[in-house]
């Protein structure tokens, strides 16, 4: 069963993980025979034969029909040149050597016909049963690392699904009653107060400074704003229409070239610059300096509402209720501190990703099910894997 096909959330997890166990056991059965059969002749003697007959054929390739018939006489002396060097150049205890001396003794003929190719292709047969075998091995080997890729992609996604099936779990065993609006109303109003107080901030600030304030928050990854354009941020550092809103610049852009040559002193870097850039100052609002529903874990929300704090300070001061968003921001911080916050975070999320379908699935037993077979095919897997190590 291949990786593709398998979905964790609707197939037997340990079944699936019996036919992987099944595949790697047969691709390190057959891996172990095409050894002992390397092994019983020597890696390095197949492998000069190997090399040999690699040549020989690469010099078939580039001469055969060249040499066949009645070829240039020239052409013909340099071929068999260089198949006798071959041969001259091999140890004198080479594996097949005798093979490749018929076939240089074929190949030394004044005229060369399709027969005479027929004979030297047939001599070959043995090399070429010794090139399979080391071929043989290479593929076995490869079949080998694949089956183990693959069962350690099944782990993965297996372990990804237990942690889902764990996650439902909790939830199905969270209060419904449980009063989230203890979490649910500080965080809106905070939401609310910092959506209007970006809006003003935007509305009132010069390009310069709001692009200059968005590149900033770059220090804080919590807070996914998108960094500005360079050829936009430079236009706005270099260029006095950088002193107007966003808005008004992107009124500007709407303008033809030449009712804006009566706005801005070089039309043409405004067409370039900001036109070009429309969608993503239309869509520069508040949304990363909102705190999501349901919330995040308390320890994240610290981290997260300690980079909101330093990033809403930053304009907080220039807007009519810049205090109060912090104010809102800060009663959010204390919210796991001063409430059940997981149980009622548990909640939330509960009401939030429980449908009629998950809260049966969880009546019925069928995620305890699930989840059950999932750690058994993870771990048949593990044990798998410590069996047959990597290459």
């Amino acid at each position: 069963m291949s990786d593709a096909a398998f979905d964790p959330a609707t197939d037997d997890a340990r079944a699936a993980a019996e036919a992987l166990v099944d595949d790697l056991t047969d691709a390190h059965d057959d891996l172990q025979r095409a050894r002992d059969r390397v092994d019983a002749i020597g890696e390095a003697d197949l492998q000069t034969v190997v090399d040999t007959y690699e040549d020989l054929t690469r010099l078939f390739d580039r001469y055969e029909e060249e040499v066949t018939g009645d070829g240039d006489f020239q052409t013909f002396i340099e071929f068999q040149g260089k198949i006798a060097a071959i041969t001259e150049e091999l140890p004198e205890d080479v594996r097949r050597r005798d093979v490749f001396e018929r076939v240089d003794d074929l190949l030394q003929q004044r005229r060369l016909t399709e027969s005479d190719w027929q004979k030297v292709r047939s001599a070959l047969e043995p090399v070429r049963e010794d090139v399979d075998v080391l071929e043989a091995r290479n593929e076995a080997r490869e079949r080998y690392s694949d089956a183990r890729f693959t069962a350690r992609g099944r782990i993965e996604a297996l372990a990804e699904r237990i942690g889902e099936l764990e996650d439902l779990q909790r939830l199905g065993d969270a209060d419904l009653e449980a009063p989230t609006e203890r979490l649910r109303e500080p965080i809106e109003a905070y939401n609310d107060r910092v959506t209007d107080a970006f809006a003003e901030f935007r509305s009132s600030a010069s390009a310069r400074d709001l692009l200059a304030f968005v590149a900033k928050t770059e220090a804080f990854p919590l807070v996914p704003f998108e960094s500005p354009p360079e050829d936009l941020r430079g236009y706005v550092e270099r260029h006095e229409a950088g002193e107007e809103p966003i808005d008004q610049l992107l009124e500007y852009a709407d303008y033809s070239k030449s009712k804006l040559d009566h706005y801005v002193s070089d039309p043409d870097s405004l067409k370039r610059s900001v036109s070009t850039r429309r969608t993503y100052l239309r869509r520069l609002d508040a949304e990363p300096l909102t705190i999501a529903w349901p919330p995040v874990e308390a320890e994240t929300l610290r981290f997260r509402v300690r980079e909101l704090t330093s990033v809403v300070g930053r304009f907080a001061d220039r807007v009519d209720e810049g205090e109060q968003v912090l104010v809102a921001l800060r009663e959010v911080r204390d919210l796991p501190r001063e409430t059940d916050y997981e149980r009622l975070r548990d909640s939330a999320q509960a009401r939030a990703q429980l449908g009629p379908e998950e809260r049966e699935r969880l009546a019925s037993g069928e995620v305890t099910e699930e989840l059950a077979a999932c750690r058994e095919g993870k771990e048949l897997l593990e044990d798998a894997l410590a069996e047959y190590p990597s290459l």
